[in-house]
């Protein structure tokens, strides 16, 4: 084990003897941090949080700390973040806000200098969030979607797998998996560079896009739609798109090319 001799770390921490950890550093609390783990210069771990393995957390950076959350009261809550992923300089991820409620982080994923997880997220696994992107409280984000510079995900908002969004983005509405959005709650078409990188197969793709038209094209109403999909997707991407659509929602679908938003109601 290679710890800094300025670095602070609690005696209720749990470290593998193989974790690396650089000056100033401070882990607080009953942190338990995976093997080959390395923690960066004035990084500040903190709370009931579990590192996993091969991880890097950069300088600055802030994980497991209290929820940004005015009702937030003090009860044990957790954060876990997954084998492999990266956090760069001064991001942030928050614990649960609820008693015993936990925010998680997959594996492979990276979250770019100031990004920040608010507490009870789900972040998937290979999910990169570049500089600056936030997600408010209790936002789930499937894996492999991709998050650019300063785009801002509201609470509550379910972002599908391999969605990407684009920089800047405000998405108050939840977003169907593989597709891409920009602006305002727009919906620019299906993220087909994703897939192909994600190694769907043509028939997948063209499932994808044949779905995509009749969402944001056919005029129909969206009950209506999802019952058609639900009739005809075979593929499974098509599958997951489809139990997406159909899973109970506190945030509406977007629509492309307008700002007002699909609900169940319309």
């Amino acid at each position: 084990m290679s710890i800094h001799a300025s670095a602070i770390i609690d005696r209720q921490a749990e470290l593998d003897p193989s974790v690396e950890v650089g000056p100033y550093a401070v882990i607080e609390g009953p942190v338990r941090v995976g093997a080959d783990t390395k923690i960066g210069a004035h990084a500040h771990l903190r709370g009931w949080t579990r590192i996993g393995e091969s991880c890097s957390i950069h300088m600055g950076a802030v994980v497991g700390h209290e929820p940004q959350d005015l009702a937030f009261t003090g009860e044990r809550s957790y954060c876990e973040i997954g084998d492999g992923t990266v956090i760069r300089e001064y991001a942030t991820v928050h614990r649960g806000t609820d008693p015993e409620s936990t925010t998680v982080v997959g594996a492979e994923c990276l979250l770019a200098a100031t990004s920040h997880v608010a507490h009870n997220c789900v972040v998937g696994d290979r999910v990169i969030m570049m500089n600056g992107a936030m997600l408010a409280g209790h936002v789930h984000v499937g894996a492999g979607a991709f998050l650019s510079g300063g785009a801002g995900i509201h609470q509550f908002v379910h972002v599908g797998e391999l969605v990407m969004v684009s920089g800047h983005a405000e998405m108050v509405c939840d977003v169907p998996p593989f597709l891409m959005v920009f602006g305002r709650n727009r919906v620019a078409g299906i993220n087909r560079v994703g897939m192909r990188r994600a190694n769907l197969l043509n028939e997948e793709i063209e499932e994808i896009r044949v779905a995509f038209k009749r969402l944001y094209r056919s005029g129909k109403p969206l009950p209506v739609t999802i019952a058609e999909l639900d009739k005809t997707m075979a593929t499974p991407p098509g599958r997951r798109m489809v139990e997406f659509l159909q899973a109970k929602r506190k945030r509406p679908l977007i629509r492309p090319r307008s700002r007002r938003s699909i609900s169940d109601e319309d």
